[in-house]
């Protein structure tokens, strides 16, 4: 905990929100939250908003409800630097106890936070959720390729992750604070989660329906956030290739024997060649494919050396006591 947060020590709750284009969202998710806390006792509580960029009025909306209720506060970051990072700035700001974090598109039921803070209270440093939903309400491809990825990812990394699994989680302020010490790039906050080892649990949830705007989780970024993930946690994809060039080494070394005792002691013709032509492009297809890997860990590896900031604070609104990142 830094040394300003440290001073809002006092604070139960916090419940961490990043939010891109969700000027529709923000008042209506408050109130809801304000709601269902309100109606359980519980606080002293916190909402941080975490505006990643957005490109519409959520900032406008931020600070104004900022203005109106002192538990609310705004981080706005300079730029869009991805729901990983907006999460992580949320969480670095946070004073609670246990914290929160949930996505400002309202798919997240406010009505299970009581619930997860009692599962706190019973002990567990962890809680996470899990994502329920018919197949009517989720299309075959999204469903298909999320079980796929999970199975994958848990076969590289050795780090098992259930199908479902959502960043709608909370967090004992002793996982979080070894959350926030990692310095990587490329984060994976469900796989790190799962990874430091806490006590946890699971609870299902079935998502709500988003009432303005639209998902902001395109193909592309949900394609570059299963990648990021598998490759920081594991280097399992290089040994694939190493297991691959070994293969493809004992098929060569076949063939060449075939080659040779077909031209000596044969009828001095290898037939085959047109398979042969195939075999090879084969092979530099898949050596492509792993040279590609292979530049992707080293590209990683040049931007963990470079140590940029994870993210730049342009604004923050309503921390008592001061800035919540004296760095910035």
């Amino acid at each position: 905990m830094n040394g300003i947060a440290a001073e809002r020590g006092g604070v139960l709750l916090s419940v961490v929100v990043p939010a891109y284009n969700e000027a529709g969202n923000v008042r209506l998710l408050h109130g809801r939250l304000r709601e269902v806390l309100a109606a359980h006792g519980i606080a002293p509580w916190e909402m941080i908003f975490v505006d990643d960029g957005s490109r519409d009025a959520t900032w406008e909306e931020i600070r104004g409800l900022a203005a109106e209720h002192p538990e609310v506060r705004g981080v706005r970051l300079s730029r869009n630097f991805g729901h990983q990072y907006a999460l992580l700035a949320g969480m670095e700001a946070a004073a609670g106890r246990a914290v929160v974090t949930m996505d400002c598109d309202l798919q997240h039921p406010v009505e299970l936070v009581p619930q997860m803070l009692a599962k706190w209270r019973e002990g567990f440093l962890v809680v996470k959720t899990l994502r329920e939903e018919t197949p009517s309400e989720l299309s075959w491809f999204k469903r298909t390729s999320s079980r796929a990825f999970y199975r994958l990812f848990s076969f590289l990394s050795g780090v098992d992750l259930q199908p479902g699994l959502a960043d709608f989680r909370l967090l004992d302020r002793r996982a979080l604070n070894e959350l926030v010490r990692f310095r990587e790039e490329g984060l994976f906050l469900r796989g790190l989660t799962e990874w430091i080892g806490f006590p946890a649990c699971s609870l299902p949830y079935r998502p709500g329906k988003r009432v303005h705007g639209v998902s902001q989780y395109s193909l592309k970024k949900m394609i570059r956030l299963g990648w990021s993930g598998v490759s920081s946690f594991s280097i399992m994809p290089l040994r694939i290739g190493i297991l691959i060039g070994l293969v493809g080494s004992l098929f060569s070394a076949g063939g060449i024997l075939y080659s040779f005792f077909g031209r000596f002691f044969g009828k001095g013709v290898v037939p085959g060649w047109a398979s042969t032509l195939m075999v090879l492009s084969l092979l530099f297809f898949l050596l492509f494919i792993y040279l590609g890997v292979l530049g992707e860990y080293i590209g990683r590896m040049v931007v963990e050396v470079r140590r940029r900031p994870r993210f730049i604070v342009s604004e923050a609104v309503n921390f008592p006591g001061g800035r919540p990142f004296p760095h910035d």
